[in-house]
């Protein structure tokens, strides 16, 4: 379910809202975390105030983002927003520090999924498994991955597909060549 109109383009508290929500956090929980007011969050969720980058920082740390996720990409002329993403405009998530290279596709985060393009960079890989409370889907588009899930390792190649629910995951890249793939996650979690 859509919670704004694709005519509206996505801003960044509408993207703090989501964030906010897919975690089951409450305004009024992340408010005092944030030592701040419940209506002065509400605000910046509705962009009637602004939040200063110690704010943007606070808020990027309780909701387990880069700072850098909640700054605005290229704005998209007034036909494409909400709906176009272009290949030059989009906004990189996550930490590129275990050689993982994450951009996302989805024109914002009000969706109920989001869309990631990930670029794993040659013999990297995570080393504790991740487990998150999220159904993902991936495709792998170029290259060679090892995805374990729930203890067993699948090892995939271009055109293959994966699912993770909730299960405890980790990837390797064992080759000598980037490996490409399209994930789709729901609730979104950058």
């Amino acid at each position: 379910m859509r919670h704004d109109s694709p005519s509206t383009p996505s801003t960044l508290g509408a993207d703090l809202r989501a964030l906010r929500k897919s975690r089951g956090i409450t305004l009024a929980e992340l408010a005092a975390a944030l030592g701040r007011s419940v209506g002065w969050l509400s605000q910046v969720e509705r962009d009637k105030s602004d939040a200063s980058i110690t704010d943007l920082r606070q808020i990027a740390t309780h909701l387990d983002v880069s700072v850098s996720m909640l700054f605005r990409h290229d704005a998209a002329p007034a036909s494409e927003a909400g709906y176009v993403v272009r290949h030059d405009a989009r906004r990189r998530i996550g930490s590129s520090t275990a050689g993982l290279i994450e951009e996302l596709l989805s024109p914002d985060l009000t969706d109920d999924f989001e869309m990631v393009h990930s670029t794993f960079q040659p013999h990297s890989r995570i080393e504790q498994p991740v487990s998150r409370p999220t159904q993902e889907v991936g495709y792998l588009i170029s290259g060679t991955l090892d995805i374990e899930i729930a203890g067993t390792t699948h090892q995939l190649s271009p055109g293959d597909s994966f699912r993770v629910r909730g299960e405890p995951f980790r990837w390797a890249n064992r080759s000598d060549q980037p490996a490409v793939a399209i994930w789709v996650i729901a609730p979104p979690v950058y």
